[in-house]
């Protein structure tokens, strides 16, 4: 469904300057995000860092000629645009989809509370898309932002709604209100979850509420005594679930086996079982809240009962896992319509700027678009965002896109299937090779068997790396740096152990400002996997001068003599006016120009062939409040410094001397960048506790046997563990070759297997490790063990270990396989 152009300027009231009326139908925030643009309209939302007007220039270039703005802009440098001018873009963002709400009179359901709003809102469309063309919000778009965008799905197929709501602080449920339109309110739970921008938890669950006030229904947990509290002010009709008699519908029992749930619910006058696939009690509660609406829906307790023992877990992420033959693989085999199908796409954009892209995608399912128009589409899409071959899979996209075999271009190359088991009979691993393999498609698919032959093979010891936490944690740190302070994100040592090029990727998707990195080659792998962002190269050695140059990386230089050399090499090369860092020594005494050096090299940088890009000086002790004084006269040497050197070569640059710790402490010290490294990986080097960082990476491995020893016997090499009783000993699939150091040998170091530690007993091997078990009770071979994480943090290893988590960190080998997620 589209609008005309002047009909949106009404419908939010805006002062319009219409050059030509034209049809939207695609709503976009993000300059990264466009893929229709001639039927996009931008809204220029500002946020505390970035204004979404900066992003108008770069927009037009790409074909969009519709823009909702707040601040006026210069309308002859865009002359084929539209604009319209409003007070606030995103209060007219969200009147847009209000009023396009308006248009249907469909059953909505609305779904809030502190958590599980997204399995229930999944599973009630896992359990109505059979007969119901249904449209959801994507993932967890629950915002201010991602309601809105969710809302403007509803097309006149569609015959019911779900979408969850989310807020962080009173006043916002209003709106979210207005644009849901719910017709039928859920209410999961009320918990300590993302309570920060309340007084208590009434005040969190009537600002909830307000989701509901014009709903028809309510459904709630009844047993929560403030939730029946502050509900029994209300004339809403309600259906309350839980162990009290007076409950709509009342838990008799609840049944915990190996690997399901049985519940026994009562309803009106009779009884009825159900039967759930999961053991935890957040997956019963979840259940029985779509059990719920279920009966309110009028369907019968049948029809219940044989559907909810098919719940399929709800996979909140997207995975990132290296493949054969140098390939990626982006794992998403677990459901398949065009809403995930889009996000799946632009994490696959995210992830291979400049590589060949592959995408295996399964039928798209449950869905009103009829089947040609449904794969043309898809087609399109594939299209826009640059996908190489589409490897089709299933009767009906195979039936769908026939005809497009015989139309093949080179543009998009076409491959089809009639079913998972025939594509595999005829898979090639060397089919595959330097490309980006998104495999997309629905559970009854099987595809976690494609992804199977597909994924490298390595030994189950993997970092898993949360591309998430990256972002969490970039904001939690811009949020401390002034709007005109720019962000030069340290990627160097395989960024921290991570993945260079994978965190490279995800960081330039979200505008970081520089990236800098150890050594060229680190910069070259970058630029391979199609990183465009400005890279400082900050140990240029002469013998890659070659390749800084061919791959245009930007070297630090720190001495007369690199000066020299790599000048020489510019001017052989015929160059000028090439990009170049200075470093400054301040204290740190390892790196640079000495401060009564400035005007010798002033001199040699005004006969130059560089271009002064930026100036920098390293802290040495900016984590520690003992050498606060010698920070600030560190500082105070840079500025000197900073200041004759402009002075003399008559031109501006880029100062910066802030670190990660820095940025928390020293907020004085910010300058035109700073320089985040250990702190976008989830470690406060300084312990402030001031943020809320999440740790992104997790070392784990797997318990390869289980022996039982009696007292006296020992354990690993020379002897060294001795045990002192009957014991039970796991042995675990990592060792020094794999980065765990041999100092946390014979009970230095522990493991987290099962919820508790374990400490390890005797020395550390190359390939294994040896954990004492006995006080540990179940466990077994292939159980999972968490060597550091969010359970147990690398601050701790690093202790145990007497160093610092930057060398646990880059110390995990190249052998461990990387898992990279997005939830």
């Amino acid at each position: 469904m589209s609008y005309s152009i002047q009909h949106i300027a009404a419908v939010i009231g805006a002062d319009a300057a219409i050059i030509a009326d034209m049809p939207v139908g695609q709503l976009i925030l993000d300059s990264r995000k466009v893929y229709a643009a001639s039927s996009s309209l931008f809204f220029a939302i500002k946020g505390p860092r970035r204004d979404g007007h900066q992003f108008i220039s770069e927009l037009y270039k790409k074909g969009v000629r519709n823009f909702v703005i707040s601040t006026p802009v210069d309308h002859s440098i865009f002359p084929a645009a539209n604009f319209l001018l409003v007070k606030d873009t995103l209060q007219a963002l969200q009147e847009l989809a209000a009023y396009h709400r308006k248009q249907f009179t469909i059953p909505v359901i609305g779904i809030t509370g502190s958590n599980g709003k997204t399995i229930v809102k999944e599973w009630l469309y896992q359990l109505l898309q059979e007969d119901q063309q249904v449209v959801r919000s994507p993932r967890s778009y629950n915002s201010q932002v991602g309601v809105p965008l969710s809302v403007w799905q509803i097309n006149k197929q569609h015959t019911l709604g779900i979408f969850e709501a989310g807020v962080s602080q009173a006043g916002e449920m209003e709106q979210l209100e207005k644009i849901i339109q719910p017709t039928i309110g859920v209410l999961t739970n009320i918990g300590e979850a993302h309570s920060e921008g309340f007084t208590g938890k009434k005040q969190k669950l009537e600002e909830k509420l307000k989701l509901f006030s014009h709903a028809e229904v309510l459904i709630c947990p009844g047993d929560d005594e403030l939730v029946s509290a502050v509900t029994a002010e209300s004339s809403i009709k309600k259906i309350t679930w839980g162990r009290k008699n007076t409950n709509t519908v009342k838990v008799q029992s609840i049944d915990k086996m190996i690997s399901s749930t049985r519940i026994q619910l009562k309803y009106k006058s009779g009884e009825f079982d159900i039967s759930i696939p999961f053991t935890d009690d957040a997956s019963a509660e979840n259940a029985i809240t779509c059990c719920c609406v279920l009966l309110y829906l009028g369907i019968s307790t049948e029809t219940i009962s044989s559907e909810v023992k098919h719940l399929q877990p709800v996979n909140m992420r997207l995975e990132l896992k290296k493949g054969i033959n140098h390939c990626s693989i982006i794992n998403d085999s677990y459901s398949a319509d065009t809403s995930s199908l889009e996000i799946a796409l632009n994490f696959l954009d995210q992830q291979s700027a400049a590589q060949k892209r592959t995408v295996i995608l399964s039928d798209l399912l449950q869905t009103a678009t009829p089947g040609r128009e449904l794969y043309l589409s898809v087609l399109n899409s594939l299209k826009e965002h640059r996908v190489n071959r589409l490897i089709g899979i299933g009767e009906r996209i195979s039936k769908e896109l026939q005809h497009e075999l015989i139309n093949a271009n080179e543009e998009l190359v076409i491959e089809l299937y009639p079913s998972t088991s025939e594509y595999l009979h005829h898979f090639r691993s060397s089919d595959f090779k330097e490309e980006v393999i998104l495999v997309k498609g629905a559970r009854i698919f099987g595809f976690e068997n494609i992804v199977q032959v597909l994924e490298q093979k390595v030994h189950q010891t993997v970092l898993e790396i949360n591309l998430n936490g990256i972002v969490h944690n970039l904001k939690q740190y811009q949020q401390l740096l002034k709007p005109s302070t720019k962000v030069m994100a340290m990627v160097k040592a395989f960024a921290y152990g991570s993945g260079g090029a994978e965190i490279a990727g995800i960081l330039q998707y979200h505008k970081v400002d520089y990236l800098g990195v150890a050594y060229a080659d680190e910069g070259v792998e970058l630029r391979r996997a199609g990183i465009s962002l400005p890279i400082m190269v900050m140990n240029p050695e002469e013998s890659s001068f070659d390749s800084i140059v061919d791959y245009n990386l930007e070297p630090e230089l720190y001495s007369f003599e690199l000066l020299s050399a790599f000048d020489s090499f510019l001017r052989r090369e015929g160059l000028q006016q090439y990009p170049v860092h200075l470093e400054i020594e301040t204290g740190m005494n390892r790196l640079g120009f000495a401060l009564s050096e400035i005007g010798k090299l002033g001199d040699l940088l005004n006969t130059s062939s560089f271009k002064i890009q930026t100036v920098f000086s390293h802290l040495a002790g900016s984590e520690d409040t003992v050498q606060d004084e010698f920070t600030m006269e560190q500082f105070r040497q840079f500025q000197i410094a900073v200041k004759l050197l402009a002075e003399k070569i008559g031109y501006s640059f880029i100062s910066h001397i802030s670190n990660s710790a820095a940025i928390l402490r020293h907020p004085l010290l910010q300058l035109d960048m700073v320089r985040l490294g250990i702190g976008l990986y989830g470690v406060d080097s300084a312990a402030t506790g001031r943020l809320d960082l999440f740790p992104v990476t997790t070392l784990k491995s797997t318990v390869a046997q289980v022996k039982y020893l009696k007292a006296g016997e020992s354990v690993s090499y020379n002897r060294k563990g001795v045990v002192s009783r009957d014991s039970v000993i796991a042995t675990v699939r990592i060792g020094y070759a794999d980065g765990y150091p041999r100092r946390l040998g014979n009970a230095a170091g522990k493991m987290l297997i099962n919820g508790k530690l374990a400490p390890v007993i005797g020395t550390v091997c190359m390939d294994m490790t040896m954990l004492d078990v006995t006080d540990i009770p179940g466990v077994k071979e292939g159980d999972d063990v968490i060597v550091f994480g969010k359970e147990l943090p690398v601050q701790q290893v690093a202790e145990w270990a007497q160093t610092i988590p930057y060398e646990i960190m880059t110390g995990v080998s190249q052998r461990v396989k990387r898992v990279y997620f997005e939830e």
